[in-house]
């Protein structure tokens, strides 16, 4: 057996080898060329200088082979350095019909190419025709895109005969391209339409991924009043978060017409394919051998709280951007009242607007708020990493003087709580949005604990951490509080407890225990409260026979009229099946013990498909109980029921 491992190794190194040094021996395509620009000569930097050193790393990164989920995206941006006159920003956005390998080889030719062509420029654009590279010595994202665009054009006229119906075609095109762009996961599109019975114009629009629907559809009409009425039988206009082309001919892949005939040479590549394959497969019999043969250790990456690292990781390698404080200010118009969206116990939330016209909300921490630096970090290094529609994007932050402030992506609807709570506003949440909510939430939540590639509790999520996109979509918000798991940890304990009473599940308000089970209580309470259209605290006397809304709604769940506590702004508008199911599942989240709580993944899975069978749910961890209730033999003991609605940084559980 040890021979047999011996020779297991062996050969695994060799194929190592083989398979290692296969791909740069196929010459890679050059990607097709379009232009340069390079900055002015007083706009330089030395050879040996820390900005040198700085582009250097960021051009690393920015084509590192490590990111493939990235290159997939087909964007990324990147800052190096704290401060002018050493900082540097870059990004790389590939056009979003290329594949991954394709992205990936284009970026790596621009990289090498765009030293040679600017050498020494602290600003600096290479274009292909697949991707386009930019770096300059501040964040250029944020430029207005009021600012002169690069055009390049074909000299080819259209002629006149055919020049009026030619341009309102591409008009018609490109308004086209832009409503399906701004919706579109890359925001992208492309369009074709026929100017003669046996001419095509092919029209490509694409903004930067990260873009706000409303940002990204006011710079390609802007990109269209540039490029129209030219003439010109093909054109494109470059910004750095959008751009626009036209062509006579098809420039982009079409996945929805047949492929073109391979071109010389593709055989050859089809023959390494194959290779690559059968080394593959030989590979992993060798791994399998070796596996059996050796034990190895898992490695197991930890982490622990984000605000208390030992890791090495800030907020300066978290992948979000630093702002400098003056161009916070600026946005937010030195935080005007006029622009203030909000106050939260940790701070005050200004509406901002940056020169591009991107909107932004800018939490400002107050001075003396309980969420110091550590929770500062710790929400920077969480939703740094985290990509999902269902939670909001953080765009950067500003660390300076005595000044934190993080800068999110603009939600323009608020809270839930802003409509769910008040007796005008709850009509324009119908059953059908809110169940969308529920399910949107749902899946927020799911991602944290499970999709993303870290393991994420919560530990604050209530309505009034949930935002409303401008199509009411769920976004859950404010992670200050969140707490990162390790690969295999369930659970964890703290003498620091913190949340929002009301909504904390009895075991952590108690004992300071909490797990993913402590995000299903709240979102189970949060379940209640929105179809009930009632707080969970603060609606009930503690003297009464209630006491709480999950009493309450517990009650008449047993009495068999769940249906009593439906919001009454609903009138009719509603399934009954799907509003008690709902009601089921929510009972079922705020059990009193956690493992008797399902997973969020089963309850996503509970409320896309209604064939699924609901267990009977027991008593509910925070359940005041009426003296005939204790003595009955159905009733768990009473759980600590909180009725304060304030969010709380430091609590001594009992």
């Amino acid at each position: 057996m040890e021979k047999c491992c011996k020779m297991s190794a062996y050969g695994f190194l060799f194929l190592l080898s083989f398979l290692t040094s296969l791909r740069p021996s196929i010459q890679q395509p050059r990607p097709e060329y379009v232009g340069y620009k390079c900055s002015s000569e007083r706009s330089s930097y030395l050879d040996n200088s820390t900005y040198s050193a700085n582009l250097k790393t960021l051009l690393s990164s920015l084509s590192s082979k490590e990111n493939n989920y990235i290159f997939a995206r087909g964007f990324q941006s990147l800052p190096v350095g704290e401060k002018s006159p050493n900082y540097v920003f870059g990004l790389y956005l590939c056009r979003g019909d290329v594949s991954l390998e394709a992205c990936r080889d284009c970026v790596n030719f621009a990289v090498k190419d765009i030293l040679n062509q600017c050498k020494n420029g602290k600003e600096a654009s290479i274009y292909y025709d697949a991707c386009t590279l930019r770096y300059a010595d501040r964040n250029i994202l944020l430029d207005p895109v009021t600012n002169v665009p690069q055009l390049m054009e074909n000299q080819n006229t259209v002629p006149d005969d055919q020049s009026g119906r030619f341009n309102k075609v591409l008009l018609s095109l490109m308004n086209e391209i832009v409503k399906e762009a701004v919706v579109s996961p890359r925001m992208f599109a492309y369009k074709e339409g026929k100017y003669t019975s046996s001419k095509t114009v092919y029209v490509l629009g694409q903004c930067t991924p990260d873009l706000p629907k409303q940002n990204c559809s006011s710079c390609l009409q802007q990109a269209i009043k540039k490029i129209l009425p030219r003439n010109k039988i093909g054109a494109r206009i470059l910004w750095p978060i959008c751009n626009m082309r036209y062509e006579p001919n098809r420039f982009y892949n079409d996945t929805s017409s047949p492929l073109p005939p391979s071109k010389p040479g593709k055989g050859k590549k089809a023959i390494v394919i194959v290779i690559a394959v059968v080394v593959l497969l030989a590979l992993s019999a060798m791994l399998s051998i070796a596996c059996y043969c050796f034990r190895a250790k898992r490695v197991k990456r930890t982490y622990e709280t984000a605000a208390a690292h030992d890791d090495g990781e800030d907020i300066t390698t978290a992948g979000s951007l630093q702002f400098d404080f003056k161009v916070i200010e600026a946005a937010t118009d030195k935080f005007s009242e006029s622009n203030k969206l909000g106050q939260g116990g940790f701070g005050e939330v200004y509406k901002g607007i940056f020169p591009n016209g991107l909107q932004v909300a800018v939490k400002r921490l107050s001075k003396t708020s309980g969420q110091g630096e550590k929770e500062f970090k710790n929400e920077v290094i969480v939703v740094a990493k985290l990509q999902h529609k269902n939670l909001v994007r953080l765009l950067g932050f500003c660390l300076e003087r005595d000044e934190k402030i993080l800068v999110y992506e603009f939600v323009p609807n608020k809270s839930l709580d802003y409509f769910l709570f008040d007796s005008t506003m709850k009509s324009q949440l119908d059953w059908t949005r809110r169940y969308k909510i529920i399910g949107g939430i749902a899946r927020g939540i799911l991602y944290l604990h499970q999709d993303s590639r870290l393991t994420i509790i919560h530990r604050d999520l209530k309505a009034g951490n949930v935002l409303l996109d401008d199509d009411m979509n769920p976004k859950v918000a404010d992670f200050g509080m969140a707490r990162i798991f390790k690969m295999d940890q369930t659970e964890a304990n703290t003498r620091r407890v913190v949340g929002t009473y009301g909504y904390m599940s009895p075991e952590y308000a108690m004992y300071g225990k909490f797990s993913m089970k402590s995000d299903v209580y709240s979102f189970g309470i949060l379940v209640l409260e929105i179809i009930s259209g009632k707080k969970n605290i603060g609606t009930y006397q503690m003297d009464s026979s209630e006491g709480n809304l999950v009493t309450y709604i517990w009650r008449e769940w047993n009495n068999e009229s769940p249906m009593e506590i439906v919001d009454p702004s609903f009138r009719d508008s509603y399934q009954i099946n799907e509003i008690t199911r709902c009601i089921h599942i929510a009972l079922l989240c705020v059990q009193e013990e956690a493992e008797d709580r399902p997973t969020m993944s089963t309850v996503v899975q509970m409320l896309i498909t209604s064939s699924i069978a609901l267990a009977p749910p027991r008593p509910p961890g925070c359940f005041f109980q009426t003296k005939h209730e204790k003595s009955g033999p159905s009733m768990g003991s009473s759980a600590l029921c909180s009725i304060d609605d304030a969010s709380i940084t430091h609590v001594t559980p009992r």
